[in-house]
């Protein structure tokens, strides 16, 4: 399948027009990983889009590096496991500071869009209407992740809060 082929299928490129897609696919390049291969690690600097074309990635985070806790465990915990069509390493795109997490392929064969954000930005720049749509479509998957990472906060803390309330006797009759 071809650059185009797969951006087609990405929900960031939703909306765009064929001509608008092959723009992006002219800067594309990929990348194979192997199982538990590092695609990036967490605090690491990087100006790059990764849109998953075949395979499986993890998104780790580890509690270690914002805890001075030396109980914290040092080891990393896996926050979202994305499939095919689906993006990472966006909030690069907007701020270019450090990545949030590490990313690690989950199976043996996965192939990786990559787009640089120099080339992407230039694209956008050319192109108003294509940085719109790509735009609004990156801020809505981020605005999904979010509110996925929340949930998942709240449930960490809902559930460690009744544990501790049931090591202390509290809570039983």
């Amino acid at each position: 399948m071809t650059y185009t082929g797969m951006l087609k299928r990405a929900d960031i490129f939703h909306d765009l027009s064929p001509a608008q897609i092959e723009k992006v696919a002219s800067i594309c390049e990929e990348k194979r990983f192997g199982v538990g291969e590092i695609i990036f690690e967490e605090k690491s600097t990087s100006d790059e889009l990764y849109v998953i074309a075949h395979g499986q990635v993890e998104i780790l985070f580890d509690p270690a590096l914002v805890s001075d806790r030396p109980e914290t465990s040092s080891r990393p915990t896996t926050i979202a496991t994305l499939r095919r069509g689906q993006s990472f390493g966006e909030m690069a795109l907007v701020d270019r500071g450090l990545r949030s997490a590490s990313a690690r392929s989950a199976n043996h064969e996965t192939l990786l869009i990559i787009i640089p954000r120099q080339e992407l930005m230039q694209i956008c720049d050319d192109d108003p209407m294509l940085g719109y749509h790509l735009m609004f479509n990156l801020a809505a998957d981020l605005a999904l992740k979010i509110r996925g990472s929340g949930l998942m906060i709240r449930e960490k803390l809902l559930y460690s809060s009744q544990s501790e309330g049931s090591t202390n006797g509290e809570g039983a009759t």
